[in-house]
């Protein structure tokens, strides 16, 4: 069974990421379907650092959920080497109803070509008229006729190529055109055996016959196939005995890749005239069939969303997705589902505190590991415990995973902020590393936030900020795009901001407005103080 995916939010930070690998691993511990956690974007350096403080691998990174080619039951028939009999495709052809055409590949895997029934039907009408057969392997020939070479154990022969004649007593005229391009079928005929020998036709297949052990071990230039098959029945049988590479069509193949979306193959299946498309791998090798009636209802990726319930900052395609829960401790937003879920929302500093109390109500204990890394997300989502989000049971629970880590919550917040920044990198980067999208009101804003333990060296980038702020702001059309620079020591923001000084300065009662900043006393949440104040304001 396909895994359930557990993520956060876009430009991910520590509490997004690790709630999501914590929800993943209480699900996982309980039994039932694989959890897996998956992130939406890069990490962060700080997140980065309590990953590799603690041992733990980035999670997956998870672009869509848009329904692809894999998630749905495509066929999986056998796959036929180009030298495989048409017998052989026939007989998977009855047995399997369902299949309207089969995969021929090289021996490397790769496609060559599709064969259907309608093909290999025409192919064998078509040998009524034109009764001749080139090259046939002589193991394809043994396969399909059950049949077995009598000759000399020294007489090798690998291929049989001529007109085929059935030489019962009733066609006698036939046997006086019999050359070295004959193949010859028979039953208990010695005169004609003993011609056909003497001729050295290339082929002699003797059907049911009583001179099999007369025969046995002869050395001749002939091939001497021994068959149970009847002489009608041998006939046919021969010309399914060739390559069935050498019947598909290799022109204006359509195929498929795993990871290609459903929407796409749809609109591309409604425009082509086949019944069956090969699906091929990463590396075009062919994993299996689609036909039209495995569009109709298809198997949705499932996915279980934490620390956020809106869909501007969840994953692409997430409306072709079954969402399984939501946990969060934000306000609720426009996220819908199709059918009842189970969602936790708690008015909590961090989502990770959520999950820890769900270890808890569970009887369950995290890792050492994994509970140092939850401690630390706490920490960074409630600002070391100053931010006005934080409830005493943040702190409890923090406390608690610390005891199970044994670390010390103190020094691992401020070595936790100490490596979460580095000033020298890109505007765009620092911008966009913790970045949400806000709708309040019928204005659309834009804010990030940076956690340092100091805004000195940020706040002489404050140029470079801007020029990028302002760039995001007119290329997605925002109302005002913002930037919380967020002191822990001194327990303020510093924030700057593209758009509306008025609105700044009404919102926040800001009085001290220099080149689009102003800093912010007491102010560290985005969610509980940034936010409100703006809808607020704007009613």
């Amino acid at each position: 069974m396909d895994p359930i995916y557990v993520f956060g939010h876009r430009n991910p930070d520590s509490d997004s990421v690790v709630s999501a690998m914590g929800y993943a691993a209480l699900r996982n511990m309980s039994g039932g379907t694989e959890h897996r956690a998956a992130r939406l974007g890069r990490v962060n350096k700080e997140t980065a650092f309590l990953l590799n403080k603690f041992g733990f691998q980035e999670p997956t990174h998870l672009v869509t959920v848009r329904t692809q080619i894999r998630d749905i039951d495509f066929d999986r028939p056998p796959l036929l080497d180009v030298s495989m009999p048409v017998s052989s495709a026939w007989e998977i052809l009855q047995q399997q109803e369902n299949l309207s055409a089969l995969p021929v590949t090289t021996a490397d895997g790769d496609l060559f070509g599709m064969v259907t029934a309608g093909v290999i039907a025409a192919r064998d009408m078509d040998s009524i008229n034109h009764p001749v057969v080139t090259d046939v392997p002589v193991f394809n020939l043994l396969s399909a006729l059950e049949g077995r070479v009598i000759n000399d154990e020294e007489d090798i022969f690998d291929k049989v190529s001529g007109e085929v004649i059935i030489a019962l007593p009733t066609t006698a005229p036939t046997l006086e055109n019999l050359k070295r391009e004959s193949v010859v079928i028979c039953g208990n005929q010695p005169e004609v055996v003993e011609l056909a020998l003497e001729k050295k036709v290339a082929c002699l297949i003797l059907c049911q016959s009583d001179l099999v052990e007369k025969y046995r071990g002869v050395s001749c230039e002939t091939c001497i196939i021994a068959t149970p098959c009847d002489a009608y029945r041998a006939s046919r049988m021969i010309y399914q005995s060739i390559p069935v590479g050498r019947l598909v069509g290799k022109d204006e193949i359509v195929s498929f890749h795993l990871d290609d979306f459903l929407d796409d193959v749809r609109e591309t299946v409604l425009k082509s005239r086949y019944r069956s498309y090969p699906v091929l791998d990463a590396d075009d090798h062919v994993v299996g069939t689609l036909s039209r009636y495995h569009l109709i209802r298809p198997r949705r990726k499932r996915v279980v969303l934490v620390d956020h319930n809106e869909r501007a900052q969840s994953v692409n395609g997430l409306e072709q997705a079954d969402i399984e829960a939501i946990i969060d401790h934000h306000r609720l937003a426009d996220v819908q589902t199709g059918n009842p879920v189970f969602m936790r929302n708690e008015p909590v500093g961090s989502t990770t505190t959520i999950v820890a109390t769900m270890f808890q109500e569970q009887g369950l204990m995290p890792p050492a590991p994994l509970a140092g890394l939850m401690a630390g997300a706490i920490l960074s989502d409630t600002v070391l415990f100053k931010s006005p989000t934080c409830t005493p049971r943040d702190k409890r629970i923090a406390e608690r995973l610390a005891r199970i880590a044994g670390i010390d919550l103190t020094a691992l917040g401020k070595e936790m902020y100490s490596a979460g920044i580095d000033y020298t990198k890109p505007a765009k980067d620092l911008v966009g590393a913790d970045f949400k999208e806000f709708h309040i009101a019928g204005h659309e804003l834009g804010i990030g936030q940076i956690t340092c333990v100091e805004t000195e060296p940020m706040l002489q980038r404050i140029p470079d900020l801007l020029e990028e702020m302002a760039r995001l702001k007119k290329e997605r059309g925002y109302d005002m795009v913002l930037l919380m620079l967020t002191d822990v020591l001194k327990e303020g923001t510093e924030l700057i901001f593209q758009g509306d000084e008025e609105a700044i300065r009404s919102a926040f009662d800001a009085r001290d407005i220099h080149d689009s900043h102003v800093f912010l006393p007491g102010v560290v949440s985005r969610k509980k103080q940034i936010v409100p104040a703006l809808a607020l304001m704007w009613g």
